[in-house]
């Protein structure tokens, strides 16, 4: 169901199975278990963070509407799941100043035609500059890649299609990577892996290479840091949160406003210098 009327994603589809194979080793056949045992599961997830908790019973939850519809269970059990309160952590941020060092460090290693010092700035200004998921750089076919118009056409989550903006620079490292790539294949990024493009671990040891070259400490910075990175900058640089959830692939805005908390002082400067109310004066 997940597959065919959503069209979840392939790594969407193995964290529901995982999630619901973890269950069933706990607490036995999942079509069958009652409500106390659905309850226990709070017992066998209390090592977990609650994000993670949240995550499997949404996971559990949204099982049991199916078995419940499709008239497999005659009851559903899923108020019995756990319901952990968590706050959506806040995205982990790179400075203006620790983005440049990673480009000049990236830049000045491919100032020589080196194919995989090319690939690695290529790869940076795409996720930095369009604000790729790692998923979607990594698997990105050639003919995704601008002819005339600056933009990718990126398959996202749920097999959902959107444009993203590719900048005059990323087009240029673009062009560089083509020219040592090599001919042949379908995919911008081949590799040898089983899928026959770069995997997102590679990309991830990559980025982290480049970070401790760079003098950044490695462990802040990963595609995903990137793309928050991509994001917060241009809120900051005063984009519309509609254009930015648009930029992002995000199905619901409430996904995009994770952003907002890092420009709360450019927020506040703008109702002081502009609501009709700055101009006047206390008691005025």
């Amino acid at each position: 169901m997940l597959a065919a009327e959503r069209g979840a994603a392939r790594n969407t589809l193995a964290a529901y199975r995982r999630d619901l194979e973890g269950a069933e080793e706990a607490i036995g056949d999942l079509t069958t278990a009652d409500r106390s045992a659905i309850a226990s599961l709070g017992t066998v997830f209390g090592s977990l963070a609650p994000s993670s908790v949240a995550r499997k019973s949404s996971a559990l939850r949204q099982f049991f509407a199916f078995l419940f519809d499709e008239g497999w269970r005659r009851d559903d059990p899923s108020p019995a799941l756990p319901r952990p309160r968590s706050r959506r952590p806040l995205p982990r941020l790179l400075s203006h100043a620790e983005v440049s060092a990673l480009f000049e460090r990236a830049e000045d290693e491919a100032s020589v035609d080196n194919s995989a010092a090319v690939r690695l700035l290529a790869l940076l200004e795409l996720l930095y500059g369009s604000g790729l998921r790692a998923t979607e750089l990594v698997s990105l076919p050639l003919a995704a890649v601008p002819r005339d118009a600056p933009f990718l056409t990126v398959t996202g989550k749920g097999g959902q299609q959107r444009m993203v903006p590719v900048s005059t620079r990323a087009r240029q490292a673009l062009s560089r990577w083509l020219a040592l790539r090599g001919e042949g294949g379908r995919l911008l990024f081949p590799s040898t892996s089983r899928e026959g493009h770069l995997t997102r671990v590679r990309l991830f040891q990559l980025l982290r290479g480049l970070a401790a070259r760079a003098g950044i400490d490695p462990d802040k910075v990963s595609p995903h840091v990137l793309r928050h990175a991509f994001a917060t900058h241009l809120l900051e640089g005063g984009a519309d949160l509609r254009v930015l959830q648009t930029l992002l692939g995000h199905a619901d805005i409430a996904t995009t406003q994770i952003y907002t908390h890092v420009d709360s002082a450019r927020l506040v400067a703008l109702v002081n210098a502009r609501h009709p109310l700055a101009t006047r004066a206390p008691g005025g």
